[in-house]
């Protein structure tokens, strides 16, 4: 009779216990906490306007190597793709009838000066003699025309050995300009013209290299208007920052410099042409190569920014933002966004100074709740980082 007692004693007690447990966790009349939201303090700052804009790199230099005389190849120096300088030997044309012609040249100006002395020696005697009443005066105005004469000839003879001298020289073609030189054209045995349409090698000039680009007309207007309100400090051309990013997305390492802009619109396609220059000491950028370019081309001084997933979208679309008001309650606010920089976008209406925007615990959000604000930073950075929190 005991042993029955026992067990129904202590399911009395076990029931007792699981009833009285709600009654202590619901405490009566006892409101949860506001929840805790993180939150940045607004606060305008200089903004840098960025555009990407498409483009394709180019050689600084660009030169075809062409002969200036006529003849039969009959070496090639150069190795196909390597880098060349300025007044390398790239090939060498059969020198000898080149050769034959300067010394031709160098007989007939020798010729032409021994014919010059018998002249000035003729129009001396003759002078003399016309001193004496011996020569007539025809006799002095002959030697003296027939010395000048003589002089023409020297000269001539003498601009015949240069131009022969010089095309002896053309029979090495050198490399115009310095740069990485092409395939070659042609091979050795080949006959060439000074005046042939046809290239012997291709050299172009990689480093520095350009970057060409296009961007609307309708937005280069659009900054400048902005520049000539005051809503934009305009960059110069010779200290705006450009920048790459490769076809992959990869950011090219070297920054470079805009050198200008076209003064015309393309016709076709409304667009207006760029350069800039950057530096390719390790030729990863190669002319044709598809690139993006990021250009700084004006700093807005007092833009508002918030994180980016601060930003909330309605059944409409439009941008709309959790702003915790003086009181600690959340309000709906309405916003216009222009752009992203980094992280963070740009509000262009909608937030001022000091206005304290919601960026995490939007689960727990409702317009005119009561919240726990607390100073938000980025993912990776500690709470000494968060505070105190501002944009």
């Amino acid at each position: 009779m005991t042993l029955l007692r026992f067990p129904a004693a202590a399911a009395l007690v076990l029931l007792s216990g699981l009833a009285g447990t709600p009654a202590r966790a619901q405490a009566p009349g006892q409101t949860p906490p506001p929840p805790p939201v993180g939150i940045v303090e607004v606060k305008a700052r200089p903004v840098p306007i960025i555009s990407e804009l498409p483009g394709r790199i180019a050689p600084t230099r660009i030169a075809q190597v062409r002969p200036r005389v006529s003849g039969i190849v009959i070496a090639r120096v150069f190795q196909q793709g390597s880098l060349v300088k300025e007044g390398d030997v790239l090939y060498r044309i059969d020198p000898e009838p080149f050769r034959v012609e300067v010394e031709r040249s160098r007989a007939t100006l020798q010729r032409a000066q021994a014919t010059r002395l018998l002249a000035q020696q003729q129009s001396d005697r003759v002078e003399q003699l016309r001193e004496r009443n011996v020569a007539s005066p025809q006799q002095l105005d002959s030697a003296v025309a027939t010395l000048a004469q003589a002089d023409a000839d020297v000269a001539s003879a003498k601009a015949g050995l240069a131009s022969a001298e010089l095309n002896l020289r053309y029979a090495d073609i050198t490399a115009p300009i310095s740069g990485r030189i092409g395939r070659a054209l042609i091979t050795e045995g080949a006959l060439v013209a000074a005046n042939g349409a046809d290239a012997l090698a291709t050299i172009q000039q990689l480093d520095p290299i350009y970057a060409d680009f296009t961007q609307s007309a309708t937005d280069l207007i659009r900054l400048r208007r902005a520049v000539n309100a005051g809503a934009l400090t305009e960059d110069k051309a010779d200290v705006a920052a450009v920048r790459l990013l490769m076809d992959d997305g990869s950011p090219y390492p070297h920054p470079g410099r805009l050198l200008f802009s076209e003064a015309t619109v393309d016709a076709g396609t409304g667009q207006v042409t760029l350069r800039g220059e950057f530096p390719n000491p390790n030729g990863d950028l190669l002319p044709g190569m598809y690139v993006r370019v990021l250009i700084e081309q004006g700093v807005q001084p007092n833009a508002v920014t918030v994180p980016q997933q601060a930003i909330q979208r309605d059944t409409a679309g439009r941008a709309q933002l959790f702003v915790v008001k003086p009181d600690d309650t959340v309000e709906v606010r309405i916003v216009r966004t222009s752009r992203v920089v980094g992280t963070d976008a740009v509000i262009d209406d909608g937030l001022a100074n000091g206005d304290r925007v919601v960026v995490d615990g939007f689960q727990r959000l409702r317009p005119g709740a009561k919240v726990t604000p607390r100073p938000w930073a980025p993912p990776g950075q500690g709470a000494a980082a968060a505070a105190p929190a501002s944009r």
